[in-house]
């Protein structure tokens, strides 16, 4: 089912605050897949979901092979039969306020804070699509 990202239903908002390990799927230069297991945050408010990573991951070597148009990437989680998919526009951000934010925002989803890695990096999606059942 179709969903409004910036305006998800409370069911559907309450699935991206669970502890789930999602996926993230971005394209590889030759346009074929690339899909990892990833801790996801999702910001309606913003229109963004959010996942740190650290600077040398090949997902964010995707992202960045993907600019100046900015990478398409999906995010997904499920747990039986409910499901739910973000998709959108990705670029890194590397400016300490950003990496901080998904830091905190990591740490309240997942239960625990990661440790500090001075290459960590944001992929952060722009938000346009949302689908799920929740």
């Amino acid at each position: 089912m179709a969903l409004d990202p910036l305006n998800p239903t409370p069911e559907y908002l309450a699935f991206w605050r669970e502890r789930h390990v999602c996926t993230l799927t971005t394209p590889r230069p030759d346009g074929t897949p690339h899909v990892v297991p990833v801790g996801v945050t999702y910001d309606p408010e913003a229109g963004l979901a959010r996942v740190i990573s650290n600077k040398h991951s090949k997902k964010v070597r995707n992202v960045l092979a993907a600019q100046p148009a900015a990478a398409r990437v999906a995010v997904c989680q499920m747990e039986g039969r409910r499901w739910a998919t973000l998709e959108g526009r990705a670029v890194i951000r590397t400016d300490e306020a950003s990496v901080a934010e998904a830091v905190a925002r990591y740490a309240e989803r997942y239960g625990r804070t990661p440790t500090p890695n001075p290459d960590r990096v944001v992929l952060e999606i722009a938000l346009d699509r949302a689908m799920g059942r929740a």
